[in-house]
């Protein structure tokens, strides 16, 4: 990050937040330093806390207990309106009688800017979401995609240290949606601010952050890089919500410093152990995972039979559902240029041990992802 933009922008720091709703905690201590300049996303399943959180930090919702600082100062109590935050929401909430020039300088207004420097920065705010053009136009003769960023323009236009996003682009179509990505990306980049944002969709949440907070039922289970999440998940919630995942269950033991499954008669073994006394996974990415048919050579010591239960072309690769003699299933993304497989053929799934990550068994993590 450019230590120039960061100054930018403000620091936050969330120490044990909790809110509740009478016996229902919809946050449970969450604690989370921002840096200056940050682009952080809030990251979860429906439900879990996220989207709580950034209204904690905006002042919509009271928090029940913990500190909030905002540019290192308490803003708790402090109503939303006096906290100089930008806000985009998921559905624009543009004012429709008014053009997208006097929507965007709405909050100059409210400030009490003269005209003229109200106009430059309107200028300045469109022309930086490409919406220069489109001044005199009224919000019903836009598309979904220009209506957002006419909401984007009007949430930075008075140059706020902390910009919040509420699941932004949830509307828009996927060709559009990915568009709107690279320029969120680009304006924080220009701008410097503080950016926080909140989805539940992992790759958009790997292609624009810094760093995710990763939120399940109402904690932060991790916060990370997105590749620190995808390699080194430290629990088996992260490493199902990042990515696609294979898990492997089985009567585990322990020797010496490695770790040994069984799974329906056969045998997978990690050069690692677990520390305490958890039942562990095998947690393997898609891409550690090759395929072959029985009876071939294959790299890696690790070998389980199976059966292909899906086969799926994705333009540059294959991706197969491979189902496992414990009823489990694998997911494996193989290169057009390898072998290919079609329903119900018989293979083995192979990998090397040492690109398994081994976590401690949690049973809910397979019935959160919603």
């Amino acid at each position: 990050m450019n230590p120039v933009q960061a100054s930018r922008g403000a620091a936050i720091d969330l120490e044990a937040i909790s809110k509740a709703y009478g016996g229902f905690k919809a946050l449970d201590g969450v604690s989370l330093r921002i840096e200056p300049g940050e682009f952080m996303t809030l990251l979860g399943p429906s439900g879990s806390g996220k989207t709580t959180t950034l209204n904690v930090i905006a002042g919509f919702t009271d928090v029940t207990s913990g500190k909030l600082l905002v540019g290192e100062k308490s803003v708790v109590g402090v109503p939303a309106h006096k906290r100089n935050i930008g806000v985009v929401f998921q559905h624009y909430a543009l004012f429709p009688h008014m053009s997208v020039g006097r929507n965007v300088a709405y909050p100059l207004t409210l400030r009490g800017v003269d005209k003229a420097t109200r106009e430059a920065r309107v200028a300045r705010a469109l022309d930086m979401v490409k919406m220069g053009d489109f001044a005199h136009r009224y919000p019903s003769e836009l598309s979904g995609g220009q209506q957002q960023r006419v909401a984007l323009a009007r949430a930075i236009v008075f140059d706020p240290p902390l910009l919040l996003m509420d699941e932004p682009l949830g509307a828009l179509d996927k060709k559009l949606r990915e568009w709107l990505q690279l320029e969120i990306k680009r304006i924080h980049r220009e701008l410097g601010t503080t950016f926080v944002y909140v989805t539940h969709d992992q790759e958009e949440a790997l292609m624009l952050s810094d760093r995710i907070a990763v939120f399940n039922r109402g904690r932060i289970e991790q916060v990370g890089t997105g590749r620190q999440l995808y390699d080194e998940p430290a629990t088996l919630f992260v490493g199902r919500f990042i990515g696609d995942s294979t898990v492997l269950r089985g009567e585990a033991r322990s020797d010496g410093n490695s770790t040994a499954l069984s799974i329906a008669g056969e045998t997978v073994t990690a050069p690692r152990k677990l520390s305490g006394e958890a039942s562990p996974v095998m947690l393997l990415r898609p891409e550690k995972l090759s395929l072959r048919r029985p009876g071939q050579s294959a790299s890696g010591g690790n070998r389980l039979s199976g059966t292909i239960g899906e086969a799926i072309y994705l333009g540059s690769e294959s991706k197969y559902e491979v189902k496992l003699a414990d009823g489990s299933a694998a997911i494996v993304r193989s290169p057009l240029t390898g072998e290919s497989f079609g329903l119900g053929d018989k293979v083995e799934l192979c990998f090397d041990g040492s690109d398994a990550t081994l976590l401690a068994d949690d049973a809910s993590a397979d019935t959160t992802l919603t």
